[in-house]
Order: C-alpha cells, then structure tokens, then sequence
C-alpha cells in the first residue's frame, strides 16, 4: 500500500499524480493538482532552473504527503472543507505548509455566496446549541440565528447592529419566563471563564470582523503569523487547565473534553477566526 512512508523526496507534478494513482486514487490530474494550489489545498512549487531551459517545479516530500491526506479526506468533504486540512497543519505544526498557503487555504475555508452562507449558518447553530436556553421561544431562537448568520456572511456590525444582537442573545440565553423576575445573569460554563450574554457577543464581534477582513482579502501573511503566535499561546494555556475547566463547566463540559483528530481539523478554520478577530478587536 502506498503511504506517507513510500514517499522520500520532492517531485514534480507528474510525481504528485503518480502518487495519488498509486495510493488508490485515480481521480487525480495535472488539472486538479494545479486547482488546489490556486486555492490554496497545495502550495506553489519551487522552480528550478538549469543553463538550458529549465526543469519542471518541484513540490517539497511534505506537500507530497498532503496531497494523499486530502485525497483521503475529500470523499467526506467538499474543495472549500479541505482548505481546513493545510490551514490546521499551518497552526499547529512548522515546517509543513507555508503562511502564503494559510492565506488562500484560509480565504478558501470561508468562501464566498453559498458556501460562505453555509459556514455562517453552521456557526450560529452550533453556538444556538451551546448557550440556548430550553426556554427560549422559537421566534428568539430563529432571530438570534438569522443576525449571527447575517453578520458570519460579511454584514458590517454597526453600533445598532450591536444593540440588536446583544438583544437577541439574551433572549435565548436569558428567556424573560425565567429571569425577567429573578434579576439573574447567566453563566454558563468554569468559574474562571464563564460564558455570559456579554462574552458571547464579543465573540460574535471578534469572528464578524475576522470574516470581513477575510472577505475583504485584507488579511495579509504578517497578520496571520501574529493570529497563529497567539493561538499557540492561549492553547498552551488552555490545555494546562482543562481538566480544571471541564470539572466546572457543568453542561458545556463537553466542551473541553480532548477533540478528536477530525474535530481538531474541522475546528481549525473558526479558531483562527475567533483569534484573529480578538486581535483586531485588541489592536486594529
């Protein structure tokens, strides 16, 4: 079986064909090699010249290799969820794929028209799931979708914008059924960082304005390499306390359970966001 191992060097594209036919899939072209490069899956690859002419490019043994990990995963997911393979292997580990790559892997990721649409839904489901309320009303839970939808697609956040969505996230945190009375606030998760109607809209805040950066192509290689520095930190932090965070979360202790690899690689694309969006939040 040809693996990760039976590949010793860089090669040409022809090689990089070769090596997807050899592993099992014969889907691949010249044609596809040089799509995913242009989005961002693959990177450029190193010219090399001779006193006649010039030999073809090479690609490095590391993007070999990536290419028969994408070609694994691309019968679960489409071009624009691949992107999240590089851009996982660009945040966590060096020397496998280069900051130029991140940034069309990134931009790739987010999409544009329909796809960008369906992350954005995605998103607001998931963080729905997180911190609604059993309570809530239908009619709060589908507003609060739709603002955190609208803005996940590239919708400006304006001070009213604001307002609105701060509105909206109390209603399905804090639904007036149970807390209007009482005069309670909410927090959901560890002592030491609770989720609050104030936290989550900043983290709104933060992936809106990372997203719109994106959209924009106003994210450039020395933004992402200071986004990935402070993810590598806070991560280090975080992993020293998680056991401590999930004995406290209470409900949202699922959430800081270890991610499988899978999950590591389908959360990569949103924690860069997060991260970069407090980063431009924190210094413009």
């Amino acid at each position: 079986m040809y693996t990760w191992e039976s590949i010793s060097g860089p090669g040409s594209i022809d090689d990089l064909v070769a090596d997807a036919h050899a592993a099992g899939y014969p889907d691949v072209t010249v044609r596809r090699i040089h799509d995913w490069i242009a989005k961002g899956l693959l990177d450029q690859p190193r010219l090399r010249t001779r006193r006649r002419g010039s030999d073809k490019a090479e690609h490095s043994a590391t993007q070999r290799r990536l290419l028969l990990l994408l070609d694994k995963r691309q019968q679960v997911a489409h071009l624009s969820a691949l992107a999240q393979v590089p851009l996982a292997m660009w945040l966590w580990w060096d020397g496998y794929v280069p900051t130029r790559q991140a940034q069309r892997a990134s931009a790739t990721w987010v999409g544009r028209g329909r796809r960008n649409q369906e992350v954005a839904r995605e998103g607001a489901l998931g963080l729905l799931e997180q911190v609604g309320h059993q309570l809530a009303t239908p009619t709060a839970r589908a507003r609060f979708v739709r603002l955190i939808t609208e803005l996940g697609n590239g919708k400006a956040l304006t001070v009213r914008g604001r307002a609105e969505l701060l509105d909206a996230v109390r209603d399905v945190m804090e639904p007036d059924t149970v807390f209007a009375a009482s005069g309670l606030v909410r927090a959901l998760g560890p002592a030491q960082a609770p989720m609050t109607v104030e936290t989550v809209v900043d983290r709104v805040e933060a992936l809106s304005i990372a997203l719109s950066r994106t959209l924009d192509g106003k994210v450039d290689a020395a933004l992402l390499e200071r986004a990935k520095a402070v993810h590598r930190a806070s991560m280090a932090d975080y992993l020293a306390q998680r056991g401590g965070l999930a004995a406290e979360a209470g409900q949202l202790a699922d959430l800081f359970r270890e991610p499988s690899l899978q999950e590591q690689f389908d959360q990569a694309g949103r924690q860069l966001l997060f991260v970069l969006g407090m980063h431009l939040i924190q210094y413009g």
